[in-house]
């Protein structure tokens, strides 16, 4: 980790020491903090840990934070992948977040997810359902439905889903010409713009991007998504598989998700006990909307 890096983290999650633990050869890069029963988080794209700056202060003094960059993003490794995806399909970075809990002791816990972190969140659940006590899962619905049910708005929105899955080295080769542009357009371009997110956040969001084999890491997982992960959610319903955990799913009123899809609806069809609500803010809860997210994480998880 960089120096530079080393210093945004010391600012940003003061009192949670960093660690590295490695499955298979992948290196898997996190903070870990707090006191009480193990929640562990997840962040989405284009984004890192450092997402969850606002919330884990007061998060930290219910519960043992565990919070990891997923591979492919933040200071995680970038591995190569293959033909079929393989390699980013959210049941392998599943795993990467089940290896990181037992590295610390935990084998069973919460979790708490935002975008592609709660996608994972989703895969670990239904392939972890001894480890996954409840489910939080923000600004998303589940991805076969999203898949299935695209309309032109969310097509127009969500620009990047499809763009990122287009063969390489197009997508790679467009981000690397200006990692930082990249990062700016995407999450610039939501209800809020730029303004909630703090400068050194985004200056860590825009460090990470400019790692080399980012731009491949980020176009994997999306195209992971529309591969294997449908294979793998597809399996799941016709086998009448459900989430069996709690699960609470929270959505921006202002994002193209609430918009454009019956968030609570489509969970009802994935899982046996749903609640949820939309909250006054757009996408990026854990930046827009922080502290109304750390009292509904406090009341669910506790």
């Amino acid at each position: 980790m960089s120096i530079r890096s080393a210093t945004h983290n010391r600012g940003m999650q003061n009192g949670f020491s960093p660690f590295h633990v490695v499955r298979d050869g992948v290196r898997l890069h996190g903070r870990i903090g707090g006191k009480g029963t193990p929640l562990l988080l997840l962040h989405g794209h284009p984004q890192t840990h450092a997402i969850w700056q606002r919330v884990a202060p007061a998060l930290a003094t219910r519960f043992t934070l565990v919070m990891m960059d997923l591979r492919g993003y933040g200071d995680s490794d970038r591995p190569a992948s293959d033909a079929a995806h393989l390699a980013y399909s959210k049941r392998e970075m599943a795993r990467d977040a089940m290896e990181v809990m037992r590295h610390h002791g935990f084998d069973r816990f919460d979790v708490l997810a935002h975008d592609r972190g709660a996608r994972v969140a989703h895969r670990l659940a239904m392939d972890h359902p001894q480890a996954a006590e409840r489910l939080m899962l923000l600004d998303i619905a589940p991805t076969l439905a999203m898949y299935e049910q695209t309309s032109d708005a969310f097509a127009r929105a969500y620009w990047h889903w499809f763009f990122l899955i287009q063969p390489p080295p197009l997508p790679e080769a467009l981000i690397e010409s200006d990692p930082a542009r990249y990062v700016r357009s995407v999450m610039g371009s939501r209800h809020a713009g730029l303004v909630p997110f703090a400068p050194e956040a985004l200056a860590e969001y825009e460090r990470c991007a400019a790692i080399v084999g980012t731009a491949r890491g980020i176009c994997e997982d999306y195209r992971a998504s529309a591969t294997i992960d449908l294979e793998h959610d597809r399996a799941d319903v016709a086998a009448g598989l459900k989430l069996v955990q709690p699960l609470r799913v929270l959505w921006g009123e202002h994002g193209a998700v609430g918009r454009c899809f019956d968030v609570l609806g489509l969970w009802r069809e994935r899982a046996e006990r749903v609640s949820g609500a939309a909250l006054a803010c757009g996408h990026y809860i854990p930046e827009e909307a922080s502290e109304v997210l750390a009292k509904e994480a406090l009341q669910f998880f506790v």
